[in-house]
């Protein structure tokens, strides 16, 4: 079977090859004739084909020039036609060797699905109610010298379209049409901030430490300082000196890179959307995050009821808002507001065969942690706010003020799964310098993914942080969410890939 497989994959590859040279061919033919068209700098049309099929009757008998890539093509003679799609819509366009003569006619018919070819003619409609433009005039703008995979049978493959996304794109419309949502969601996510008076940032992708999440980082090195540095896993500490500098509300959207597995929801770079509001806590983030998710639902797909994989989720106000520890004991009945050790705690994860990863986790915090990934996470469809967090898990977090273990945070989960992150965030530098030793002291245990101690944001809390509320949304989730995407690839236009070879 692997023979044939082989023999296969051998005779398509002569058979490609054959192809590209008769397409080589051709090119060379028109040099050779003064007709290069990669010559051609700059072509004047007037519409798109979507201008043209939205308003028909103001175009109707009028002439217009129109350019695209040719996708179909019927040879008939004298007379042909010939279907091109521009960056909206796909519009057929009827050839005769009497509008362009004998020589403009025989040049066309030599042209090849997925040449760009440009048309000047008129808006007409054909017996079968077509739209189409009757061609005077036809102009080859630039040679395809592959082809295109058959449109039934060729890019299927999804490892294949995401390393060809500029072929998916050609060849399969849906794609096209998930990218120009997510435009659309980020530029509405936009409009909701700026409308509330947040200020669009940016910060720095290179740091010279790596904190602002639990995250392993990706290191590089800079030859001039010849110093070590990190990609960003978070765009969180510097956004917080910005409140520290007297802005009030803040946000980024920006990439960010973890150096973790890679799967349907992880991708080594990935796009964050995070925002600090002074004199704003937690509750304030619940609102905005349930506003963003709403309002983008509504003014993007016009409705708030979505089908995500198979499940109906209704993303209008009012979600649910409930404690973790609240949320465990709804789940499985372990209420550990009666649990208050570490060695308790860790005895009842072992009874219940929940694994805790090395010994830097054997904590009360950490148990209440997996018991909420094992019983709970995967339960909760419908939008709900998970709040009150340990501290343990919480290392840039404000205490609650009645129950110092937990933190003023939360985290949104949709569908199974989680989609932001939000706290009242820390702002006594006594308490965040205790937790970054903790961090440091995990990292030197051997969590990689631990945070580092950043003593420059430690000197920005000691001038003086206001109360702040800080949220951060995964916009590719935000996206695979309103586009029923299985898969993080399915939504990022040049997804990381291993190499072929």
């Amino acid at each position: 079977m692997q023979e044939n497989k082989n023999q296969n994959n051998q005779t398509e590859e002569l058979d490609m090859n054959h192809l590209m040279q008769i397409r080589r061919d051709k090119l060379k033919e028109l040099q050779e004739e003064g007709k290069d068209p990669y010559e051609i700098t700059k072509f004047n049309r007037t519409n798109t084909a979507g201008e043209i099929k939205a308003n028909y009757e103001q175009f109707e008998q009028k002439d217009v020039t129109v350019a695209g890539r040719i996708i179909a093509k019927r040879i008939m003679g004298k007379a042909s036609f010939c279907t091109i799609q521009d960056s909206d819509e796909k519009i057929q366009s009827y050839v005769s060797i009497n509008d362009l003569g004998e020589e403009s006619y025989k040049a066309f018919k030599t042209f090849d699905i997925g040449d760009f070819i440009g048309i000047t003619g008129f808006v007409f409609k054909t017996r079968t109610e077509e739209i189409s433009i009757h061609a005077k005039e036809v102009t080859l703008l630039s040679k395809s010298l592959r082809p295109l995979p058959e449109k039934f049978h060729g890019l299927k493959d999804p490892d294949l379209r995401y390393r060809q996304r500029y072929t998916d794109l050609i060849v399969n419309p849906e794609v096209k049409q998930s990218f120009i949502l997510r435009s659309k969601i980020i530029s509405k996510v936009r409009q909701i901030l700026d409308e509330k008076g947040y200020l669009e940032v940016e910060t720095p992708v290179l740091n010279t430490i790596s904190g602002g999440a639990t995250a392993k980082p990706f290191i590089t090195h800079h030859n001039s300082l010849n110093i070590d540095m990190y990609l960003r896993i978070a765009l969180e500490l510097n956004l917080k000196r910005l409140i520290v500098g007297g802005f009030d509300k803040v946000y980024e959207i920006g990439r960010v890179f973890r150096n973790e597995g890679m799967d349907i929801r992880h991708n080594p770079e990935f796009t964050m959307l995070e925002l600090y509001a002074a004199y704003e806590d937690f509750h304030d983030m619940m609102d905005i995050t349930e506003e963003i998710f709403s309002r983008t639902a509504q003014e993007v797909l016009e409705t708030t009821k979505i089908t995500y994989q198979g499940q109906e989720i209704d993303l209008a106000p009012g979600w649910k808002r409930i404690t973790m520890i609240e949320s465990i004991k709804e789940a499985c009945g372990i209420d550990f507001n009666e649990i208050a050790s570490d060695e308790e705690a860790v005895r009842l994860a072992k009874e219940k065969g929940i694994e805790i990863p090395d010994k830097t986790k054997e904590t009360r915090g950490d148990v209440i942690s997996l018991f909420f990934d094992e019983y709970v996470e995967k339960t909760l469809i419908q939008p709900t706010f998970v709040y009150e967090y340990p501290v343990e898990i919480s290392p840039l977090a404000k205490k609650c003020p009645n129950n110092k273990k937990m933190t003023e945070r939360f985290e949104v989960f949709i569908g199974g799964r989680e989609y932001g992150n939000a706290f009242s965030e820390l702002n006594d530098p006594i308490d965040q310098y205790e937790r970054f030793k903790k961090q440091v002291e995990a990292k030197e245990a051997g969590d990689e993914e631990a945070g580092m101690m950043d003593e420059d944001y430690i000197q920005a809390l000691e001038i003086g942080l206001p109360p702040t509320g800080g949220l951060g949304i995964g916009i590719d989730r935000l996206i695979m969410l309103l586009t029923d995407s299985a898969s993080i690839r399915d939504v990022l236009l040049f997804p990381t890939m291993k190499p072929l070879n």
